[in-house]
């Protein structure tokens, strides 16, 4: 499986009962796919999977899988900290028709690098479909170590990373020793001008729900080695980036597509409205990106 480019995060968007609002997902993908994303990603930790029941997760990603219909590649979100569950919903998106998994470090149990290396192991061997193993040990509380996923990289179905650690030199390193056929990808929007420097192949985007014709853009130019306009879209879009984090994904990234007119203002608790002050912060926000030209 070939990995380049801009693949979104995709918010899920609810009723007013909180139900999955799938005319809403469904208006959401068709969207993307028209503004020239690469692929699509539901139910990440942006489409609020930990508030959904395992029946609300599946069916989401179906309907993500039945509306792009081969137009662009799924990666589904099936990780978790259980191995089994991880394995459950990794099959069933399977059967599903996804085209790839995204496996996220088992979070809160905070297992050892071993642990981690037989969790991703026992899914890789299990599962015959690609996975992308998601390291973000600011939520997760663990790092896995470049020493365990280059372990990983010489599974057969263990196709790359979705690397949100922040540590430009862990990434940098784990590009320089990985195999060729295991693509790095940013987790992260605002790290997406270094890493694809350093040879990533693209980024996980969260921003990209609201701009992704902006995104495709900016990571088109970085992976044509024009640097000078990559540099330039860096800056011009990272103001954007650093506010989808005036308080915790996917609060911010959802509020924007509530005022693109794409979603309701609906969250599952814990997670909640952002507060009258953070909402005109971010309003300012959108104003600007919202006048750059692609």
């Amino acid at each position: 499986m070939v990995l380049e480019g801009v693949y979104t995060a995709l918010i899920t968007p609810f009723n007013k009962d909180e139900s999955i609002d799938e005319p809403a997902l469904r208006e959401i993908v068709d969207y993307q796919i028209n503004e020239g994303i690469s692929g699509l990603v539901p139910m990440g930790t942006t489409g609020e999977s930990p508030t959904l029941s395992h029946e609300e997760h599946i069916r989401a990603i179906e309907i993500v899988i039945d509306q792009a219909n081969g137009r662009v590649p799924v990666i589904a979100g099936t990780g978790s900290n259980a191995t089994s569950e991880a394995l459950e919903l990794t099959t069933q998106a399977m059967e599903c028709g996804a085209d790839a998994s995204l496996q996220v470090a088992p979070y809160y149990n905070k297992p050892t690098q071993e642990g981690f290396y037989r969790h991703f192991m026992k899914i890789a061997d299990t599962v015959d479909i690609p996975l992308i193993i998601y390291n973000i040990p600011g939520r997760t509380g663990k790092n896995i170590e470049n020493e365990t996923m280059l372990r990983m990289a010489k599974h057969p179905n263990i196709v790359g990373v979705k690397e949100a650690s922040g540590n430009i030199d862990q990434m940098m390193n784990l590009i320089m020793n990985k195999p060729d056929d295991f693509t790095v990808l940013s987790g992260d929007d605002n790290m997406t001008f270094p890493l694809i420097a350093l040879g990533g192949r693209g980024v996980v985007s969260v921003a990209s729900n609201y701009i992704p014709s902006l995104m495709v853009k900016f990571v088109s130019s970085m992976l044509g080695n024009k640097l000078e306009e990559a540099r330039v879209w860096h800056y011009r879009l990272l103001p954007f980036f650093k506010a989808c984090f005036i308080e915790t994904n996917p609060i911010p990234i959802k509020y924007a597509m509530v005022k693109k007119g794409f979603a309701k203002e609906i969250y599952r608790l814990p997670m909640c409205p952002m507060s009258d002050e953070n909402k005109k912060k971010f309003e300012k926000i959108l104003e600007s990106v919202d006048s750059i030209k692609a």
